[in-house]
């Protein structure tokens, strides 16, 4: 037997424009000046710069936009107005924004100049004498140099490559001698497979001492005790006395582990943050504002209106014309919304960021991380009357300039927990606090994460052991073994 029932169910779909205007929100400042860009490009009827007003524009504008749906000028039964206008009214399409000035610094993306890293090494190359399969194989192998220095391929996978790309027929063992070759190019290191050959072609181009030759024999012979700190084993098996392996470890640890990288002429984009906000402190209160390239100068084209009205006044209405019609009034909708993205886009970022500066007011003024307050999307949120999904666009990819730096704004967020006054206080701070600790601890017997929860809960702070080492990982610091020096 067939049952028939109804069912209400509430949902909510986000508009195409809603979606957009998130993507809009999520932009950082130079990704969003990209994004203005691309919208100047695909669509003719958004202009940028100052517009010249025309104190009769507007109302141009408002007359044919009036005149949509005139069932005169265009049959409403083929044309449905309602799919390409939000509104009857066109309206004033400038935007205006009181936070920023017309003199913001403008910052470009720089980028490093000169040499390539790749043409630097076949440059040094060109001093050796070299038959051509091993030109050939030495430039190969350059080629397969990573922005580390390192060649982190196989030789075998190495030759093989030479003979299906390069018509190079050669074995592993002429490829080995070749980058024996490679290895006596600089930077020191430079084409070394992985890190314990990289340190080790530096140590044999040092001049021999005892300390030299002591870092030699570890690094070739005992390199996995070195670098898991087995101490008192290297003692036992070099037969030396703590100074010396002390000396030896010194030498190591004045090495290069990325030779490729102290490379300056690699032609790499070198990072640029451009912050999105400001924050100063003037007369002891803080003074936010938002990066004016945030607020480009756009407005719709006189000349898309002006081709509207002249469609509204013509006698004669073709096929073709109703077409032009439909484009011109899609050009102008897009332009429309896109401008009032942009303003919406404005406020958002700018409510959003001054909730967190006087939420966080303590910290802005003192930069004193410990005055970091607990604080989680959802308290923002609910400050601002807006969706955690929002804040969350705003705090992951946006900056702020801060008299202490820029930083990234989720970095203000943290989760809290209990001292044993029973205050909420930050994760932000015990951190710090552990970070701290561990500065201070005496490195010859480092502290474990045991040791370590007992001090914080000496201060105040009562956490288990296990957050201790999730706090401690969470901050790239490694386990008390790793951090042991002689």
């Amino acid at each position: 037997m067939l049952k028939q029932y109804l069912q209400f169910k509430l949902s909510q779909k986000l508009s195409p424009q809603q979606i957009q205007l998130m993507k809009l929100i999520q932009l950082p400042t130079q990704a969003f000046e990209q994004r203005i860009k691309q919208e100047l490009e695909e669509n003719p009827a958004l202009e940028g710069g100052k517009e010249e007003h025309d104190n009769d524009y507007d109302s141009d504008l408002d007359n044919s936009a009036d005149d949509y749906d005139d069932n005169e000028t265009i049959n409403a039964e083929d044309i449905n107005v309602d799919e390409y206008l939000s509104d009857d009214e066109i309206p004033d399409y400038r935007t205006q924004v009181n936070n920023y000035s017309s003199d913001d610094e403008e910052k470009t993306m720089p980028y490093a100049a000169g040499t390539s890293f790749t043409q630097h090494l076949i440059n040094q190359l060109n001093t050796y004498r070299l038959s051509d399969d091993e030109r050939d194989i030495a430039e190969f192998l350059v080629g397969s140099v990573d922005e580390s220095g390192y060649i982190r391929r196989s030789l075998s996978d190495i030759t093989d490559d030479l003979a299906f790309t390069q018509n190079v027929y050669t074995d592993e063992d002429k490829v080995a001698s070749v980058l024996r070759i490679v290895h006596q190019l600089d930077p020191a290191g430079v084409g070394a497979r992985n890190l314990q050959e990289c340190l080790s072609i530096q140590l044999h181009r040092k001049e021999k001492t005892a300390n030299i030759e002591l870092a030699i024999d570890i690094i070739d012979n005992a390199f996995d005790q070195f670098t898991k700190k087995h101490y008192k084993k290297l003692l036992q098996k070099f037969d030396i006395t703590e100074a010396q392996l002390k000396d030896a470890i010194s030498e190591i640890e004045h090495l290069n582990p990325k030779p490729g990288g102290s490379y300056a002429g690699n032609n790499r984009i070198v990072e640029h943050v451009v912050p999105d906000f400001a924050i100063k402190i003037v007369d002891g209160e803080l003074e936010l504002t938002l990066n004016g390239r945030n607020a480009p100068d756009l407005h719709v084209s006189r000349e898309y209106s002006n081709m509207l009205k002249g469609y509204k006044d013509s006698k004669e209405k073709s096929s073709s014309q109703k077409d032009a019609v439909i484009f011109i009034k899609q050009k102008l909708d897009a332009a429309k919304w896109f401008i009032e993205a942009i303003k919406q886009r404005q406020q958002t970022l700018f409510v959003t960021m001054s909730a967190i500066m006087h939420y966080q007011k303590e910290y802005f003024l003192t930069g004193d991380e410990r005055n970091l307050r607990p604080m989680i999307l959802k308290d923002i949120a609910d400050e601002i009357s807006m969706d955690v999904s929002t804040v969350s666009r705003v705090a992951n990819s946006k900056y702020v300039d801060t008299p202490y730096g820029t930083k990234l704004i989720k970095e203000f967020f943290s989760e809290s927990m209990k001292n044993d006054q029973g205050e909420d206080v930050s994760t932000r701070e015990i951190k710090k606090i552990l970070e701290t600790v561990i500065e201070e601890e005496d490195k010859r017997k480092p502290l474990t994460d045991e040791a370590l929860a007992t001090i914080l809960k000496e201060k105040g702070y009562p956490i288990a052991r296990r957050t201790v080492a999730k706090y401690r990982e969470q901050l790239d610091i490694p386990v008390a073994r790793l951090r042991k020096k002689i």
